[in-house]
Formats: C-alpha cells, sequence, structure tokens
C-alpha cells in the first residue's frame, strides 16, 4: 500500500540506459521517488533493497523478458505493474493484462501519459485499501479485502493480481446481478487508459478459474449477451 505521506516509489526496468534515466526523471519531477535497473535481475534486488509502489516492466530484454518476470510478479501479489512495449496492437495488450498487468503501453510513449497512468493505478490500488476491515466469505472463500488476500476452502491463500482483486471486489460488492463489461470497467479499472472489453473478459477467465472448486458452484456465470454475474451471496 501506498503510504500518503511519503511519495509513491516506482522502479523502472528496461534494458536502455537512456530511457531509464529519462523515465527516472520525469517521474521525479511529478513528485515521485524513482529508481531503475536494467534488468530483470537487477530490478528482484531493488524490490528486496528498496520495496516500490509501483513497477514500471518494459516486455524485451536481455534474460528473463518482462512478460515471464509480471507473471511471476503478479502471481506472489506483487507491486502493480504498467507494461511498456514496443509492440502496441491489441493482441499483445491482451497478453500483458493476461498475464496481471495493471495497463500497458506502446512505446514510443508520451511521458506525461505514462506518469498520468501510474497515478490512477495507484489511485486504484488506494481504492481497495479503504474500509472493509472484515473478511467476507463467499461459497467456502474467504477474502480480507483490507489485507487483499484470499483463501480457499482450504485455507490456502490465492495469489490474486491487483487486476484481479479489484474485479473480485467488485463482485462481491454487487452480488447476484449481472455487470456489464462497462459496468466493470468502471468499477474494477476506473475506466482508465487502453482497458477495453476482451481484457475484462481475460480478466474474468482468469479469475473464474481461480474459484473453481470441483462440486462447488459457478460462482462467476457468463450472461449472454449481458455481462457476468456472482452468483453467491457473501457473508461477512
Amino acid at each position: 500500500m501506498t503510504d500518503p505521506i511519503q511519495p509513491p516509489r516506482v522502479l523502472i526496468c528496461d534494458d536502455d540506459a537512456a530511457i531509464r534515466e529519462g523515465l527516472v526523471e520525469v517521474f521525479e519531477r511529478a513528485g515521485f521517488t524513482a529508481y531503475s535497473a536494467g534488468d530483470v535481475a537487477a530490478m528482484e534486488r531493488q524490490l528486496a533493497a528498496k520495496g516500490a509502489d509501483l513497477i514500471v516492466l518494459d516486455l524485451m530484454m536481455p534474460g528473463e523478458d518482462g512478460l515471464s518476470a509480471c507473471k511471476r510478479l503478479s502471481g506472489k501479489g506483487g507491486p502493480p505493474i504498467i507494461m511498456l512495449s514496443a509492440l502496441g496492437d491489441d493482441a499483445d495488450r491482451i497478453v500483458g493484462l493476461e498475464i496481471g498487468a495493471d495497463d500497458y503501453l506502446a512505446k514510443p510513449c508520451n511521458p506525461r501519459e505514462l506518469v498520468a497512468r501510474a497515478r490512477a493505478v495507484l489511485r486504484r490500488g488506494r481504492d481497495t485499501d479503504v474500509g472493509a476491515a472484515e473478511a467476507v466469505r463467499f461459497a467456502g472463500f474467504r477474502l480480507d479485502v483490507a489485507r487483499r488476500e484470499l483463501h480457499d476452502p482450504d485455507g490456502v491463500v490465492i495469489a490474486l493480481s491487483a487486476g484481479e482483486f479489484r474485479l473480485l471486489r467488485a463482485f462481491v460488492e454487487r452480488p447476484q446481478r449481472v455487470l456489464s463489461r462497462e459496468q466493470l470497467l468502471d468499477y474494477a479499472f476506473d475506466n482508465d487508459g487502453d482497458v477495453f472489453d476482451r481484457a475484462v473478459d481475460v480478466q474474468v477467465s482468469r479469475l473464474r478459474k481461480k474459484l473453481e472448486r470441483r462440486g462447488g458452484p459457478e460462482v462467476i456465470r457468463t450472461v449472454r449477451g449481458e455481462g457476468y454475474l456472482f452468483s453467491v451471496k457473501p457473508t461477512a
């Protein structure tokens, strides 16, 4: 969670030194604490030493690439990630969002737009931490909203990306109602940036797989032509 008193910390991981230095300067001028890494291994060391509230991660790098790193970090419930890539068509954006990125920008991007996207991602993260200190239960699962932890019926913690957590919270707060893709964009993604209908479908699919239990109810149902329904009623 971002400390409201300290400036947010952004870690820029890109193998191009000029891009790294330029973005560090842009973010620092915008009031962030910014630092950088030239590859994923260096990024991991920076995270261990300093932590981060947000990662700006290049897709194509020597060694471990950005997609692999993003998937691994989001699977551990790490900080939100904005991916940067020279590959900017819809298919590439879907892949980035599917593996856990919170936003995706094509290179070259306007630095001011990147900062605006960063603020939006961090704002959504703060919003999910407001209130709801008590756990919510549904279909044997337990969602601790304050800690952003989902426990399955056996008590095992299920890792959620930031996007999956926001989406699940949107469903839990509006159970047994059909929610359109447009509504989910507003509730879970703040309708920022290039998040679009197909990306919502991808996030729902990933979340649905994590809620599947043999013999259990279908927690998220698809309502053809209308959207999605959280079929169970949560309890405190």
